[in-house]
């Protein structure tokens, strides 16, 4: 592609389609996206997988994010206040919060969504296991009262994992947990546009313009801090690999999620290509199987966990993706 600035949004290229083809883009604040995998389903609740998640992050906010130390932020809500020994959390939500049908984000909302989000996380599980109630005092107050104490339950409504704890309308999170809802509606940064999706081919998000982001201060990192829509809209293009480096070389697309290690040596000999490498990192656990010998004796588990080289293993399991822009 003829190398542009995104982030300045110089002169980015679209897909004006109507069946999967290629067009040139009529805006210069648009960025068009070819991920890994087509988005087979919507909701981020009922289904996992990487597409999925980023789908969900562009259209739903969360009560709180990660930051870069893995350590839970105030997202959507204000700040939460613990009381009686870490039995009561009362967390208030921030001023202003709308949902994309321009309704208000209220507790009873996230009451709901909580509700349904936790039966597919099991983080977000536990918590509600540890939960006595779990109630909306009025309309900005959210209030677990707890069995017994649960430090981490920002964590728990935080994640993150493919399974996005998303925020979504009451009408819409009383859907069950094993079903699709039957509207894309959240209150993130962009909203998903039905009419114009192509399922196969393409989707595509308008910035929301009542969306409130956190104080532009504030740290960004992982899913935590101010999300800054940089571009009026955002097309998901799904193209076969070829398709997809003949539409990079020719500028029609700005972004390549993870091409084929092949087709990467190829398109980088193109100086008006971006070749990046990222290291993406992800827990392994490794279990032993405890209800049959050797490893039902606790002595001997302990033993063979001493031989380990942790730092090896976790090397070894380190693996590497690579975008192109």
């Amino acid at each position: 592609m003829r190398r542009r600035d995104l982030f300045k949004a110089a002169a980015a290229s679209a897909a004006a389609l109507a069946a999967p083809r290629i067009g040139r883009a009529e805006r210069p604040i648009k960025l068009v996206f070819v991920p890994t995998t087509d988005l087979t389903l919507l909701d981020p609740v009922v289904t996992a997988n990487r597409p999925m998640r980023n789908h969900a992050y562009l259209v739903f906010d969360t009560l709180y994010g990660i930051d870069t130390s893995w350590t839970a932020q105030p997202q959507m809500v204000e700040g939460h206040q613990v009381e009686e020994d870490g039995l009561i959390w009362t967390l208030t939500l921030r001023d202003g919060l709308r949902f994309h049908d321009n309704e208000p984000v209220l507790a009873r909302d996230v009451v709901a969504s909580i509700h349904r989000f936790a039966a597919r996380i099991g983080f977000a599980d536990a918590l509600m296991a540890a939960t006595e109630e779990l109630s909306a005092p009025d309309d900005r107050t959210v209030r677990f009262r707890l069995k017994h104490p649960f430090p981490h339950l920002p964590e728990a409504l935080a994640g993150p994992g493919n399974i996005v704890p998303a925020i979504m309308p009451e009408r819409l999170a009383t859907t069950s947990p094993f079903k699709p809802v039957a509207e894309i509606v959240g209150s993130g940064p962009y909203r998903f546009l039905p009419e114009e999706h192509v399922s196969g081919a393409r989707a595509v998000y308008e910035r929301f313009p009542l969306y409130r982001p956190r104080g532009a201060g504030e740290p960004v990192g992982f899913t935590a801090g101010p999300k800054i829509a940089h571009f009026d809209r955002v097309e998901w293009l799904t193209l076969d690999p070829f398709s997809a480096m003949a539409a990079l070389r020719s500028g029609e697309i700005d972004w390549w999620e993870a091409p084929p290690r092949d087709l990467v040596d190829q398109v980088a000999r193109d100086r008006n290509v971006t070749v990046v490498s990222q290291y993406a990192i992800a827990i392994g656990i490794l279990r032993f199987n405890h209800l049959h010998p050797p490893f039902d004796n606790a002595a001997i588990r302990r033993a063979l966990l001493g031989a380990v080289d942790q730092a090896e293993a976790i090397t070894g399991c380190r693996h590497r993706s690579r975008f192109l822009a």
